[in-house]
């Protein structure tokens, strides 16, 4: 008989009976999307992996503990046999066929009435394929399919019109340390759908190169009105393409809520009733360290880390910092923005006791192509800065786990 392509179809599952048979690794693969769908979940098998047990114990599935019988599938709407019994799985899938329940089987896919689509999912889109020849049932090609589809939908190479109405507002992207491929699913997504970008130096600048000709990009460093009024431009550029209408991200360096004024940006567009979403992104607290080889804790040398603003100097009547406190503590102190204060910061930590030993790493545009790392102690830093031409931005880490790890001087590909 000549081979039809599978039907596709999407199942709503919610409180209708599916019976799972076998509880090893295809069942825990396999059953969250049935919680998740909604559906009354009957397992059936003698055993069951950790997992899966953990599922029947939180009342997700109801487990029987025994093998397969005949009448197992009365009432299912849709079966999964997995056991590693041939036998049973036969007579299983005869059954299923008697009472027309559709039947996928793990072990011999001709035999069944439905195949599983690789499956993912992207904001509120289910990709399912099924290839409809002769690899149809060939697990790699349609997972390597699904893949691609979703990694573009999600990264925003891949982007399908909306034919709805959009509605206007924020998003204030935390772009990570620099090096693009770093930046969030979420946030790459936002930035691929944005009307404008509000971009700030210190985000990751290749991103920008890849967004469509109309759409509008803004460079936060040179916003009107000058160094002093600056924040307050970026706050009323937000709030005059909002009003317009627009899809507007504000694309920032690190985490926004680190160092970041994301929450005065915010806080000016709630003043006037314009939605906000806020897009957490990977701090150069921990990734720029992370992508020279020094983990900022580690079992034995750290058991915590403290992250610091170094934008003005421990004298500095602006300053919020305990630093006292700070020279105390034996974990790993990470300092941002204070390439220029590091001399004053480093005699006020060793007045208060930090050994002048400490050892001292300047990581200078990290996980960028330029990045690069010079180490120091707190008794050469100032002096290491000056004759190594150390530039911001660049982030500090203090204490002992610098001399942990391997030596990474360029980021990892």
């Amino acid at each position: 008989m000549a081979e039809h392509p599978a039907y596709p179809v999407g199942l709503r599952l919610t409180g209708r009976r599916v019976v799972v048979l076998g509880g090893g690794q295809v069942a825990q693969r396999r059953l969250p999307a049935l919680i998740a769908a909604g559906a009354d979940i009957l397992l059936v098998s003698p055993e069951v992996t950790p997992s899966v047990q953990a599922m029947a114990d939180a009342g997700e599935i109801t487990w029987r503990r025994r093998p397969y019988e005949e009448g197992d599938l009365t009432d299912a709407w849709y079966a999964l046999i997995a056991t590693g019994d041939v036998d049973a799985n036969t007579r299983a899938s005869a059954e299923a066929e008697r009472r027309r329940v559709w039947c996928v089987r793990s072990d011999d896919a001709d035999e069944a009435t439905a195949w599983t689509p690789a499956t993912g999912h992207s904001e509120g889109v289910t990709v399912a394929v099924l290839t409809t020849d002769a690899r149809g049932r060939d697990p790699r090609h349609t997972a390597a399919i699904r893949d691609a589809v979703v990694e573009g939908l999600r990264d925003g190479t891949l982007v399908a019109p909306h034919h709805r109405t959009r509605t206007p507002g924020v998003a204030l992207v935390g772009g990570g340390p620099g090096d693009p491929d770093l930046i969030t699913v979420r946030g790459r997504r936002l930035l691929a759908e944005a009307d404008v970008v509000i971009a700030d130096r210190l985000g990751p600048r290749d991103l920008l190169a890849e967004l469509p000709p109309h759409v509008e990009v803004i460079d936060a460093a040179k916003i009107p009105y000058g160094r002093f009024m600056a924040q307050e431009a970026i706050n009323n550029a937000l709030i005059e393409h909002a009003k317009q209408g627009k899809s507007v991200v504000r694309l920032k360096g690190g985490d926004p809520y680190v160092f970041g004024r994301g929450m005065e940006e915010l806080q000016a567009l709630a003043e006037v009733g314009i939605p906000c979403t806020v897009v957490p992104g990977i701090s150069s607290s921990i990734s720029v360290p992370s992508a020279v080889g020094i983990p900022v804790t580690h079992r034995g040398v750290a058991h915590e880390f403290t992250v610091v603003s170094g934008h003005v100097a421990p004298d500095d009547e602006r300053s919020l910092v305990d630093w006292p406190s700070l020279a105390r503590l034996t974990g790993t102190l990470v300092i941002l923005m204070g390439v220029d204060k590091i001399g004053r910061i480093a005699e006020t930590l060793v007045a208060h006791g930090k050994p002048a030993d400490t050892p001292v790493a300047l990581v200078q545009e990290g996980t960028t192509a330029a990045q690069r790392r010079v180490d120091a102690t707190l008794a050469t830093v100032a002096e290491t800065v000056r004759t190594e031409d150390v530039k911001p931005p660049a982030v500090i880490v203090i204490g002992e786990v610098v001399k942990v790890g391997p030596l990474v001087t360029a980021p990892s590909e």
